[in-house]
């Protein structure tokens, strides 16, 4: 059985590599997804948090990356702290800002994602 916080790891790596119907394939039918700033995932389930983040995201930024640092795992819950990398499509500025993830995994799939991010250095980036 993979752990919760090989699940998370997985779902990072897969990013990296710009795999994202891999990412969502870790994602339950129903998961719950909670940013910090203006991307709202509407409603839930992979499909969602595909229309509410990642398209936006990708069409706004020019390049990012989500590089975690640190888990923190206890049970089904696991918390990546680490950095967000990104050059603003628009302005051509580039913004890092630290983040903290909160995760839940049940059986293999993750069920909810709560963000925390320095929003202050995202919109610093984007003016």
């Amino acid at each position: 059985m993979i752990s919760a916080s090989d699940t998370v790891r997985d779902f990072y790596e897969k990013l990296s590599k710009g795999d994202a119907p891999g990412a969502l394939g870790l994602m339950a039918s129903d998961i719950e997804w909670t940013t910090m700033w203006h991307y709202k995932v509407e409603g839930r389930g992979p499909e969602k948090v595909a229309e509410g983040l990642f398209k936006p995201l990708m069409a706004e930024w020019s390049s990012f990356s989500l590089v975690p640092a640190e888990f923190i795992a206890e049970g089904e819950t696991v918390v990546s702290l680490g950095e967000f990398t990104g050059v603003h499509g628009a302005t051509g500025k580039t913004s890092r800002a630290r983040y903290a993830h909160v995760w839940t995994i049940h059986n293999g799939k993750i069920t909810t994602f709560r963000q925390y991010i320095d929003t202050l250095a995202i919109a610093e980036a984007r003016v």
